[in-house]
């Protein structure tokens, strides 16, 4: 949901600068402007000094303006943090046992987990993927069930083999998992 609003958010701002800067820059060029529009012509300003002075000596109008930049600026600083935020995680850390550590590729570890969750008996097709922070990444994993699979039976095999297996090699006290299971879904056939 929140790419579709970063989308929604770029496109609106986007296309409000382009149209303000484009009028400005056609009236700067000479081009007349309608008459509803909010500058007269070429040597017209934005704001004359009865517009911005039209409100200084009123007691709330501070007050407002700078809430209403604090606002603006808070929700510019959440909506950069949000575009900036990994959603994957890129590179988890081993112990090695000698006091050293090495790091695994992300993707390496979410392919051979996903493998290993897709060999499963029951499974049709396993998407996972990594989170968290590297030294205690987090696993997020879609499982599509046959309809022959039990999900429980599906689950169980799940956490004591592909997952078991994964939190051993990289060497984890733990590795916390959020599974979503779903029926495969199967076209009816003709059979003559």
């Amino acid at each position: 949901m929140l790419r579709a609003v970063n989308r929604v958010l770029l496109g609106i701002a986007g296309l409000v600068l382009v149209v303000l800067g484009g009028s400005v820059l056609a009236v700067g060029l000479g081009l007349d402007p309608p008459s509803w529009w909010i500058h007269d012509g070429r040597h017209d300003v934005l704001l004359s000094d009865a517009d911005r002075t039209r409100w200084r000596d009123e007691d709330w109008w501070w007050p407002a303006v700078i809430a209403a930049l604090a606002v603006i600026l808070l929700l510019a600083l959440w909506w950069l943090a949000a575009v900036l935020r990994r959603r994957r995680l890129a590179e988890v850390l081993v112990d090695t046992g000698d006091g050293e550590s090495a790091l695994l590729r992300g993707r390496a570890v979410e392919g051979v987990l996903a493998g290993e969750a897709g060999d499963l008996d029951g499974v049709e097709r396993a998407q996972v993927r990594l989170t968290g922070r590297r030294t205690g990444p987090r696993t997020r994993m879609r499982l599509v069930l046959e309809p022959h699979a039990d999900p429980g039976d599906t689950l169980h095999l799940l956490t004591t083999r592909a997952l078991a297996h994964a939190r051993d090699s990289a060497g984890l006290a733990a590795l916390p998992s959020e599974v979503r299971l779903r029926a495969a879904k199967h076209r009816a056939e003709r059979v003559n």
